[in-house]
């Protein structure tokens, strides 16, 4: 490709993107595309000689966007949001562009330092102490994964070193609540804890982990002559956005050595409003954070802020020195393929500082309220109307729902509720997540897209009411 094609075709990609922005509401937000739909229209095998751009261009319009659920679309209500703003868009295209890698310091000096300030910067964001530092990596999986490697090490005596877990025949044991996250069991089972010795700890009628089963737990492994290792807490489950009492936990951490772990992956982002940080009251007990920024705060995917309150012992685990990396100014500065598994890094700080210049905090904190305040609303107009549901705390940015046809069993009911949130997506209209709550089926309305006002959502209750009242 020669300069000059590039241009010409990186004009008409970013026209393309602007466009997109601009018409997404009008697609349906989950794509119609059933199994095998897109597979069949692609070749088998790869071109064999160079083919035009733009023909692939005109396959992104014909192939692609029909297959596509519509994350950005502002009648986006599922899962949880990755709001991906259009400047952080520009600070990933800048860090492609760039193509430079982060394997040390010395081979793209302004990689790390960029990274080491826009972390530092968020920290102030959140209200975090000074003695959090931060990193980013990919996702909360992989932060939770460093996380127990850390907690695993430390309650081993660095036994990676030596003989590694295979050396000792005591258990080590995690503790997380039965609304923590799925990436909690994997990346124990990946650090090598088994499953048998993850413990799933009981919640409260506010789906927040119990402090007093937690130090039960606790007590009987201790009993049994195994290790606590590590306690992941969640302020902000995916289900509920439930907030576990950080302090309390802390406390229990503290005083049997255990490494604390906050999943805020979402809620995180909330912090950023000095009204929401009762809801991490006693955070700065944890040794760990994470808080992806690629969800509510409106970084590109993927952005996810690693906190630790001991650096030297993240480097202490994570660290590799080979001779073809080392410079001779290591001793002065950092190196951040020792804070984390990649030995290779993007420059993801890009998008995080682009967003940041652009919006400020003010605006990310108007933004982050209006979605609070459409979520109340929301959750008013449940409230009011005859047959529906809330079915958990309304303190975040999501609404757990249940439309409650009158006569119908409890497996009726979830029959019901799995048609009519069906019915809805299948509209195109919206895009909502069903999920289970103590057994049974509900919907989650999950608001934070970027360009999602109160006009998308008081279509998505008209939407809602006609759609469930419709198969009662």
């Amino acid at each position: 490709m020669t300069p000059d094609e590039f241009r010409r075709i990186g004009h008409m990609l970013i026209d393309w993107i602007a466009d997109y922005h601009t018409r997404v509401e009008g697609l349906p937000v989950m794509s119609p595309a059933a199994p095998g739909d897109v597979r069949s229209r692609l070749p088998s095998a790869p071109p064999v000689d160079p083919e035009s751009l733009d023909g692939v261009m005109r396959d992104v319009d014909e192939v692609l966007m029909p297959g596509l659920s519509h994350w950005q679309h502002p009648s986006f209500f599922g899962y949880f949001p990755s709001s991906t703003s259009p400047a952080s868009v520009l600070g990933d295209f800048l860090s492609s562009g760039l193509g430079v890698l982060g394997l040390s310091w010395q081979s793209s000096p302004a990689l790390t330092e960029l990274e080491e300030v826009v972390c530092d910067w968020t920290r102030q964001m959140f209200g975090l102490p000074d003695t959090f530092r931060g990193v980013i990596q990919d996702t909360a999986s992989t932060s939770t994964l460093v996380a127990l490697l850390c907690a695993r090490e430390r309650s081993t005596a660095y036994s990676l070193a030596a003989g590694g877990m295979q050396s000792s025949h005591r258990r080590l044991v995690v503790y997380t609540s039965v609304h923590g996250h799925s990436s909690v069991e994997k990346a124990a089972l990946l650090a090598g804890f088994g499953r048998e010795n993850v413990r799933m700890i009981p919640a409260d009628e506010r789906q927040a982990m119990r402090p007093d089963a937690l130090a039960e737990a606790i007590r009987a492994d201790l009993a049994c002559g195994s290790v606590p290792c590590a306690i992941v807490a969640t302020t902000g489950t995916t289900t509920t956005t439930a907030l576990d009492p950080i302090a309390d936990i802390a406390e229990i951490a503290r005083r049997h050595g255990v490494w604390l772990h906050v999943d805020a992956a979402m809620a995180g982002s909330a912090m950023v409003l000095p009204e929401c940080r009762w809801m991490w009251r006693g955070i700065e007990g944890a040794d760990s954070i994470v808080i992806n920024a690629h969800k509510w705060l409106g970084a590109a995917f993927d952005c996810s802020l690693y906190y630790v309150r001991d650096a030297e012992h993240l480097i202490r685990v994570m660290s590799t020195n080979p001779s073809y990396l080392q410079s001779s100014v290591d001793g002065q500065v950092t190196n951040l393929r020792d804070w984390g598994i990649p030995l290779g890094r993007r420059f993801r700080s890009l998008k995080l500082w682009f967003l940041l210049r652009s919006e400020g905090v003010s605006g990310i904190q108007r933004r982050l309220r209006r979605d609070m305040e459409n979520a109340r609303w929301l959750s008013e107009q449940v409230l009011s109307r005859e047959g529906w549901r809330v079915l958990a705390p309304v303190v975040l940015q999501t609404v757990c729902v249940r439309h409650e046809a009158p006569g119908m069993d409890p497996e009726a009911l979830d029959r019901h509720t799995l048609a009519w949130a069906e019915r809805l997506n299948r509209s195109g209209e919206a895009y909502l997540t069903p999920a289970k709550l103590d057994g049974r089926w509900m919907v989650r309305v999950s608001i934070g897209s970027y360009p999602t006002e109160r006009r998308q959502v008081e279509a998505l209750w008209e939407a809602m009411k006609r759609e469930a009242e419709a198969l009662q």
